[in-house]
């Protein structure tokens, strides 16, 4: 098989995966709350990663002072803070409606970039970035923009947040420069360091039935840990890493179609018309805008 042909398998393969996770956290949230999903599925992260390391042959080191910053501070930001945001979103919204909203975070990458990167935006980007937000407010508004009646103001609130808690944990990682899977190793735990010291605080932390802590083991592999090598090992055999990291816009659409026949939710059109302006803008400020998006 060729190379490129390889490297389109395992991409197609990681979307598949991601496709599936929002009926996952949905189907588990019926037997875990928001906390015990996230505390319980990261151990599962943090298996199949050291397994990666294995046969990555990456060796366990003494963190030096920097590296033990970028992991703390990274740990915290994701999986501890993003996820925890993202669960509490689910909980009280739609699949779609969360899963769609969450799709804004390459638009808020572009914005936190703009002081942090120091990098410009010209008139195309702000079109860009204005289409994608006007698709966001769709969504959360059930297609009644004019109304301003969102259809649950917390969720959309926290669905939004997470965006920028995950574009601010993305750019933290292009400052750290060690290996991917070392730096995810790390960061999964001091985020479950963080998980226990919040779950023995306030209490939370309860032994899942075998449904719920079925659910957090595909959350801890197929959100967490498997998929984020498969979309690696693509983009590494891809002669250019376009042609893949575009096949990750599949991924929302065939979502909308698991979380209809799974989950039973009627997809709307607004969540439809709303994907598709988010999708469209981020595909403009991707090709024409000045400050480019990647998603790898």
């Amino acid at each position: 098989m060729k190379k490129q042909n390889k490297a389109y398998l395992f991409a197609l393969a990681a979307v598949l995966c991601w496709s599936t996770v929002g009926s996952a956290f949905k189907l588990t949230l019926q037997y875990l709350n928001s906390f015990n999903m996230l505390f319980w599925a990261v151990p599962f992260a943090i298996f199949i990663v050291s397994i990666f390391l294995f046969f990555e042959k990456q060796k366990f080191k003494l963190l030096t002072f920097k590296e033990f910053l970028f992991s703390a501070v990274g740990g915290f930001l994701n999986p501890f803070f993003y996820y925890l945001i993202l669960f509490k979103a689910y909980n009280v919204l739609a699949a779609q409606e969360a899963l769609t909203l969450n799709y804004l975070w390459p638009v808020v990458l572009v914005l936190l970039s703009i002081p942090i990167l120091k990098q410009k935006i010209n008139f195309i980007g702000i079109f860009a970035l204005l289409i994608s937000f006007f698709g966001s407010l769709f969504i959360a508004t059930r297609g009644n923009v004019f109304s301003l009646s969102f259809s649950n103001s917390n969720g959309v609130f926290l669905a939004i947040l997470s965006t920028f808690i995950w574009s601010a944990f993305w750019l933290l990682n292009l400052f750290d420069k060690r290996h991917e899977s070392t730096k995810l190793f790390y960061n999964f735990s001091f985020g479950m360091i963080y998980l226990i010291i919040y779950g023995i605080i306030n209490q939370k932390i309860k032994i899942p039935e075998f449904y719920g802590l079925a659910g957090a083991a595909y959350i801890g592999i197929f959100e967490m840990g498997l998929t984020f090598f498969l979309w690696l090992k693509a983009l590494s055999l891809s002669s250019n890493t376009a042609k893949v990291s575009n096949l990750i816009f599949l991924s929302p659409f065939i979502s909308l179609i698991i979380i209809s026949l799974i989950l039973k939710e009627t997809i709307t059109h607004s969540t439809v018309i709303g994907l598709i302006l988010i999708i469209s803008g981020i595909l403009i400020q991707r090709f024409y805008g000045s400050q480019k998006i990647n998603l790898h």
